[in-house]
């Protein structure tokens, strides 16, 4: 075989360093290719996360500005349902002030009051029942207690009516609470 042959031969058929080289290149390809293919879908996912959380953002300012909406417009429609008795005492105001015919004053505000207490029903607002009952820190505010010949943590007198709403305190009555009998001193 001459030479030339012989690197031909060579040539063609790969000696074992060059396989391994060639199967430690291939190795190193698909390893790269795989690291691609992590780092692309890692991209990926971090792209997702911050359009998912800048939407998120986006909804709880919507969610925000809604409730701020929905409450602006429940307030509306509570002043709406009291507008007419406001209308009623400026109307009873100017009559008055027209004629000084006082009876007539005095009925209108019975009527506009009775409107209002008939409104405040509606709403399912009651006034709580303080005197005479037994002081109920749930309900009432005691602003002063003082001994009587009444028993005792008995409301004696109240300063401010408290209402419930559906049950529900909305304002606690402020009423003066028994301590008792006073002690007598030997």
């Amino acid at each position: 075989m001459s030479r030339e042959q012989s690197d031909a031969a060579n040539k063609t058929e790969p000696t074992k360093t060059d396989l391994q080289q060639e199967e430690s290149t291939k190795v190193s390809l698909s390893a790269q290719d795989t690291y691609s293919a992590e780092e692309e879908e890692t991209r990926s996912f971090v792209d997702r996360l911050k359009r998912l959380q800048a939407e998120f953002e986006n909804y709880k300012k919507r969610v925000q500005r809604e409730m701020e909406t929905l409450g602006e417009r429940i307030s509306d429609r509570e002043i709406l349902d009291f507008l007419p008795l406001f209308d009623n005492m400026e109307r009873a105001f100017t009559n008055y002030s027209g004629n000084n015919d006082a009876s007539s004053f005095v009925e209108g505000i019975e009527r506009i009051f009775a409107q209002f207490d008939k409104t405040l029903d509606q709403k399912g607002i009651t006034p709580i029942e303080a005197l005479g009952e037994r002081f109920d820190p749930a309900r009432h505010e005691a602003l002063l207690s003082v001994e009587s010949d009444e028993e005792e943590n008995l409301v004696l007198e109240e300063f401010e009516r408290g209402y419930l709403r559906n049950g529900r305190l909305l304002r606690p009555s402020k009423v003066k609470v028994s301590r008792g009998k006073p002690e007598t001193e030997e």
